[in-house]
């Protein structure tokens, strides 16, 4: 059996995962609350953009978390297709689930079903991730710690959208993002607890690419979209203060003339 390290550079990559995850689901929840003020298409982009940013978020952790993952006795490799697949089924999922929740006729109902389809999409992301990965040797799984981390999942994603739904002052989204963030990672870790490597020496060069070439500058990519994008949206005023800065203006207008 390999020694399977989670955090090869200590606290770094498991902090950074999940301030992405945080940052993701903040985003995610505040272009929600946006989405349910619209209505026809503006309501459509402001949750594919949610979808988006939840998707990319969650993404984005899981693959900076695995900058920190190291097997003693075998060099790591990542097939590029699956791991560019991963960040596809993770926004395409989290899509359905807003979707769902955004024009679900039946609250309860749609909070459910939504939950359910964007949970069991990011721990599918999770594993199509994991199954990117190259090394010497055969990967194996806990069903028990893999069967939690589904769970975790779909409890994660279903306090998101019901976040989403159910909140809306700027301080009360920054609260529930931390806790979307730490359920988001819980999952990551509890999924990864659950591997375990059987090592076969060898010297032959393994296929794919290394974290550093493939996974680092996409993370790191992605995470600058994500703070810009974040930054774009907080700074853009709602429809309400919209209004207020309208009637505001109003009686200065009247003055005026």
């Amino acid at each position: 059996m390999g020694h399977v390290d989670h955090a090869a550079f200590g606290w770094l990559t498991p902090v950074l995962s999940y301030a992405m995850a945080c940052i993701g689901a903040a985003l995610g929840l505040r272009c929600t609350v946006r989405a349910l003020g619209s209505t026809g298409r503006s309501r459509r982009n402001w949750l594919v953009t949610a979808a988006a940013a939840i998707g990319t978020g969650i993404w984005t952790m899981h693959f900076v978390a695995m900058l920190g993952f190291g097997v003693r006795g075998s060099d790591i490799r990542y097939d590029v297709p699956l791991t560019i697949l991963s960040l596809l089924v993770a926004i395409a999922v989290v899509c359905a689930g807003v979707f769902a929740v955004g024009y679900g006729r039946d609250r309860t109902r749609a909070l459910l079903l939504g939950g359910l389809t964007t949970g069991l999409g990011v721990a599918s992301m999770h594993y199509l991730g994991m199954a990117a990965v190259r090394l010497h040797g055969a990967v194996s799984y806990d069903p028990l710690l893999v069967g939690l981390s589904v769970l975790i999942a779909v409890v994660a994603a279903t306090a998101a959208l019901w976040a989403g739904l159910n909140i809306k002052s700027p301080v009360a989204v920054t609260a529930a993002s931390l806790v979307v963030g730490a359920a988001v990672s819980s999952m990551h870790y509890t999924g990864m607890f659950a591997v375990s490597v059987h090592v076969t020496p060898s010297s032959s060069v393994l296929p794919g690419a290394t974290a550093m070439q493939f996974v680092f500058p996409l993370a790191v990519g992605l995470g600058s979209c994500l703070f810009l994008t974040s930054a774009f949206v907080a700074l853009s005023p709602t429809a309400g203060e919209r209004e207020a800065s309208a009637s505001a203006q109003r009686p200065v207008e009247s003055v005026v003339r």
